[in-house]
């Protein structure tokens, strides 16, 4: 991507949380992403190339409506037309930021199956390419697990733009489909999976995957620091992601780089 490039629409551009006990939380999140010899993040939970990904801020009485979640931020092209489709089909708009002209800047919005994600004009092109640097901390993945997970895709495709493509799964005999959802660029970003099978038990939350250097010596750190580990999973033998719930009750995942 140069920045000559245009934005591209559905793009996970970041993601935030307003949580109870802000100073032990980020010091958990501190402590479990900067592990290996060249962590990813910073202590102050920058990327190394400086570039605010994830943000934690207190737990304000402004903000004690929101679900106590990880929110991703999204990029659309029309954060208005974006958020009443959201509210015609189901969901519920819990923060909406217009300008002195009414025209709408952010907004923040929960699905028909209580998960909170944050919407957002497309960003630069240029600020986008450096978001997406492999060397530094970033959103690796997305992934949301509900009851009816073609339901929450069509949600998705309408409120976000995103294009779907199916997964082929299998439980206890029965073959079905959960969805992996693209940008408009065709980049995979995020997938939507029935509550059954591998993904039995995982809130229905959006979780944010995050990686690091050092994945067991994070979990390590996880479980020193207040948390718990409530999935982990092998690629070829190695240890290569985990579900966490951190100290207050959030979820996120890492995963090894």
């Amino acid at each position: 991507m140069t920045a000559s490039d245009p934005p591209i629409g559905g793009g996970v551009v970041s993601a935030d949380i307003a949580v109870p006990e802000h100073e032990r939380v980020v010091s958990f999140y501190a402590r479990v992403l900067t592990t290996g010899a060249e962590p990813l993040w910073r202590e102050d939970l920058l990327n190394n190339a400086g570039s605010p990904i994830i943000g934690i801020g207190e737990r304000i009485e402004a903000y004690n409506h929101l679900p106590l979640q990880w929110m991703v931020h999204i990029q659309v092209a029309d954060v208005g037309a974006s958020a009443l489709r959201a509210v015609e089909q189901g969901g519920q708009e819990l923060m909406h930021q217009r300008d002195e002209r009414g025209e709408s800047q952010w907004a923040v919005l929960r699905d028909p199956y209580g998960a909170a994600f944050g919407i957002m004009p497309p960003v630069p092109a240029e600020a986008e390419a450096q978001r997406n640097d492999a060397s530094a901390g970033r959103i690796s993945w997305l992934d949301l697990t509900v009851p009816d997970a073609a339901a929450a895709r069509d949600f998705y495709q309408s409120v976000v733009g995103w294009s779907a493509g199916d997964i082929e799964m299998e439980d206890e005999g029965e073959r079905y489909s959960d969805y992996v959802l693209s940008s408009a660029d065709g980049k995979a970003v995020a997938g939507v999976c029935h509550g059954r099978g591998p993904n039995e038990g995982l809130p229905q939350a959006w979780i944010i995957y995050l990686p690091v250097s050092d994945l067991a010596q994070s979990l390590r750190r996880v479980e020193e620091e207040g948390g718990e580990v409530i999935r982990s999973g092998d690629s070829d033998g190695e240890l290569a992601y985990a579900v966490i719930r951190d100290p207050v009750g959030a979820h996120f995942g890492l995963v090894s780089t």
